[in-house]
Formats: C-alpha cells, structure tokens, sequence
C-alpha cells in the first residue's frame, strides 16, 4: 500500500513498499523519471530511498493537495504496469581492506580477518540510494554475519575512499566527512568528481564488487600515499 505523507511545507514523501528489494531501486528511478516528465512543470527535486521517493515542491505553484491529486492516477499505473528493469550496470571495485576497524570487525562478529574480507568481497550489492554526501551510495544488503550497529562514537572525519559498513550496508566515502560507520578498507578511485559526467559512476539498481587488493595495488591505481 502506497502512502503519501506531508514531509514539511514544500516537500511530499511517497512510502512506496515496506521493504526494499532487488528491483526496488530502479523501479523507483523509472517512477522519478516518469514523474518529472508529467510533472516537473511544480517540482523542484526528487529524491530516491530504499523503499521511498520524497518530492520537493515549488509552494508558489503547486501544494501536496494538488500533487496528491496529479500523483494519484500516475501512481496506480505504476503499481499495476509491469516495468521492464533491466540488471543494473556491474561496477568491480578495487579496495585495499587495511581499515582502521577491520580487526575490531572481526573480533565482534566472532571472525577472522581474512573471513570479514572473504565475506564482504563475495557479494553482489545493490545501489539502493545516494545521499547524505554526494555521491555517497548505500549498498546492501551486507552478510548477516557482518551486521554491526554503527559506532557509538562517530569519526569527526573519515578520509576519501574508505570503504565501510553498518547494519546491513556498506558504502564507500566519496569525500572527507564525519562517519559513523566501521572502516573496514580504502578504495583508490575517485568516486565523485564535479568535472566528470555524471559525477557519480554509481546509479540507483546498479550492482557493485568489491575486488580485494594489496597496498602494492591500491598504490599503483592512484591511491593516496
């Protein structure tokens, strides 16, 4: 059952599905594209989620009674029209798993080290959503032997291209920031750029590996000294 909820004076929440899926994250991207051509005339952005899309609004021209209105017919052919979505881009990445938390990680998941790396490594992850930094794409879902909480006490700045994970997700830094994810690895790639189209290599539905690499790698594939 869909909802549409009010999320303050400008902006609509579509609640989409209770859990996510595999499919989940292109059928929403498919849905946003389809909105923003038979609506964009009032919208200001779109937001994609694991199982959500949120709509900014322009107040000037539109209000969620209205979208609510224009939504609701465009949401029913959603739901009852099957949508071809095709298998996602496979992105290989290479990551040096030498992070600040690998050896805790193991400790608490009861796990060697080489154990957290041959599990963490031998998925296939989801791009489920982009956001909280640019280019910052949450990946899932995580072994369940790896699942930890986040950190009781977040990092005032983890560095660029540290692989991480918390709960039932993983995700690369693409920038310098705060983070309150366990550090389990680096990745030598860029994986936001301003000066590169798209900035982000990463879109939603597309799937992600993570290739292990040693420092002699990580070094050559222009990771920092």
């Amino acid at each position: 059952m869909i909802r549409l909820e009010p999320a303050g004076a400008e902006a609509l929440l579509l609640v989409l599905a209770e859990q996510p899926d595999a499919q989940l994250p292109q059928r929403i991207a498919l849905l946003a594209e389809r909105i923003r051509a038979e609506l964009g005339d009032g919208l200001t952005d779109l937001v994609p989620g694991w199982t959500s899309l949120l709509l900014h609004y322009d107040l000037t021209r539109t209000d969620h009674l209205q979208l609510t209105e224009r939504l609701t017919p465009l949401l029913e052919r959603w739901l009852a029209e099957p949508l071809a979505v095709p298998a996602g881009r496979l992105h290989e990445i290479p990551i040096w798993y030498a992070g600040a938390d690998l050896a805790e990680v193991a400790r608490r998941c009861r796990l060697s080290v080489e154990q957290v790396i041959e599990l963490h490594s031998a998925s296939e992850y989801r791009v489920g959503a982009i956001g909280f930094a640019p280019g910052f794409a949450y990946l899932g879902e995580l072994h369940e032997r790896l699942v930890l909480p986040r950190r009781a006490t977040p990092r005032t700045a983890v560095p660029a291209g540290s692989l991480a994970i918390a709960e039932r997700q993983t995700a690369v830094y693409p920038q310098r920031s705060p983070g309150g994810w366990h550090l389990l690895g680096l990745c030598p790639w860029r994986l936001f750029d301003v000066g590169r189209e798209p900035p982000c290599p990463l879109a939603l539905g597309d799937r992600v590996r993570f290739v292990a690499i040693d420092e002699q790698a990580f070094r050559a594939a222009g990771g920092p000294l």
